[in-house]
């Protein structure tokens, strides 16, 4: 295959990315969105708040990290984070996943797209940091936009927020974090 086509091939097999259904509804609340919707949207989030970084970062690499991580769920499919799983068993599925997926491009493609997403698995540079800051940010934006989404589908309180999902956004982006807390706040003392 020449390189446009192992080209085209990536760009025809990451379609199915629109097909994977998520937890979340969207604001509205008037379905639930897919992974292709998730991906387009954080990359934007990280475009107007990458100013609210500890650090400069490189918001190019943040939003390929974005536009990246979630191709895996083309095979491996979506895990809702308060949905149950088995971590190890869904690791592996979407490392085999990356590697198909990936290996799809030229070689200097894939290997520079899979170097990003496992940056982004790794969670120690300060791009990487914020973008998974940032994608679990916008999953309770969207809750509380619809009122309550999938926390009321997952029976989720404020502990089990604050405990699985508040480190998480504050270990990238703490001035985002100060910002939502109170508005998470707010919502579970009146849900």
């Amino acid at each position: 295959m020449s390189r446009l086509d192992q080209q085209m091939a990536f760009l025809t097999e990451v379609d199915r990315l629109k097909s994977v259904v998520r937890a979340t509804t969207l604001c509205d609340a008037s379905r639930f969105e897919n992974s292709a919707e998730h991906s387009w949207h954080i990359a934007l989030y990280a475009l107007v708040l990458a100013e609210h970084a500890e650090t400069q970062l490189d918001v190019t690499k943040v939003i390929k990290m974005l536009l990246l991580h979630d191709l895996v769920e083309i095979d491996a499919g979506d895990a809702p984070v308060f949905g149950a799983h088995d971590t190890a068993a869904l690791e592996l599925q979407e490392a085999q996943a990356a590697d198909r997926i990936f290996g799809l491009l030229p070689e200097d493609q894939a290997s520079q797209f899979r170097a990003i997403w496992d940056e982004f698995e790794a969670n120690e540079t300060p791009e990487a940091m914020f973008a998974k800051s940032i994608d679990r940010m916008q999953p309770p934006m969207q809750n509380l936009a619809s009122g309550g989404g999938s926390w009321t589908d997952y029976n989720v309180t404020q502990d089990m927020f604050e405990a699985k999902i508040a480190p998480k956004i504050n270990n990238g982006a703490p001035k985002i974090w100060a910002w939502l807390q109170p508005r998470i706040r707010a919502f579970f003392a009146t849900a």
